[in-house]
């Protein structure tokens, strides 16, 4: 078990390799982390997602008015947050003037307190039940306004879609709209999978106080955290079993059908 453990560690930063080696480009230098484009990415009827329109990051409360003046001149004025109320309440996103701003809580306004993480942490599989049955149970109404804004952004315009870490919610959710564009699972996972390295630094302050209170080592911590291919999978494969397809729920709870999916596709790729 300790040798799958330690092939399953090592085996996350490679994944993630090949999206890494484009980050010069791809991330946004701001005070944020884990604040990158998601364009690039090659689709499988040989196309390429759009640069500068799509972006996903960490909280956003700390920019400075430099940061401020990025945004703005990258044309980000539409922001959609999936933190619950007194999440974003706590750190309110700084955004440029004139943003379109959209809380969408779902699911995380009971987020687990620090005491709650440690008894979540020694009972083990922490993010099993946040991808799996809690990523499927409000992935529609958490996700429905992200889909509803790219179909009728300006074209002079972009997006930007976040949570406190930009790594659980805002990963599910440049998953199913990478999945709309047609960029191959193993390129939806290494983008995934690279906000363990954006993160680093964030989560070596988390994971070590979570450490102390729970008398796990970091290590641990740090394996019960980490974000995991098979974790993305779970979320897949959670929409199929309750929706018969990832379509089905598209179209049924988010109200993406064929045309919306065209649409998506003629925006988004080129």
């Amino acid at each position: 078990m300790k040798k799958l453990i330690l092939a399953i560690t090592l085996l996350i930063p490679i994944i993630a390799s090949a999206q890494l080696a484009d980050s010069s480009k791809r991330l946004v230098h701001v005070n944020a982390a884990n604040f990158r484009d998601i364009g690039g990415y090659k689709t499988t009827d040989g196309k390429e997602v759009v640069w500068g329109k799509i972006y996903r990051s960490a909280a956003i409360s700390k920019l400075t008015e430099a940061d401020l003046e990025l945004l703005d001149k990258k044309g980000i004025h539409t922001v959609v947050d999936f933190r619950g109320t007194a999440e974003s309440a706590a750190a309110p996103d700084r955004l440029p003037k004139n943003t379109d701003y959209t809380l969408c809580p779902a699911g995380s306004e009971n987020l687990p307190d620090a005491a709650q993480m440690v008894a979540l942490l020694k009972n083990g599989n922490f993010l099993g039940k946040m991808y799996g049955s809690d990523g499927a149970k409000y992935a529609g109404d958490r996700y429905r306004t992200l889909f509803m804004k790219l179909l009728t952004l300006d074209k002079k315009e972009a997006v930007l879609f976040h949570c406190t870490g930009g790594r659980d919610r805002t990963g599910m959710a440049t998953a199913l709209l990478l999945y709309i564009l047609k960029v191959p699972q193993e390129t939806i996972e290494a983008d995934y999978v690279a906000s363990n390295v954006y993160l680093k630094e964030m989560h070596k302050n988390m994971f070590t106080p979570l450490a102390k209170m729970s008398g796990l080592t970091v290590e641990a911590v740090e394996k019960e955290m980490a974000l995991r291919p098979e974790l993305l999978r779970d979320f897949f494969n959670e929409l199929k079993k309750q929706y018969g397809s990832i379509e089905n729920f598209l179209q049924q709870e988010l109200a993406i059908g064929p045309k919306e999916i065209t649409i998506l596709r003629a925006t988004y790729t080129k």
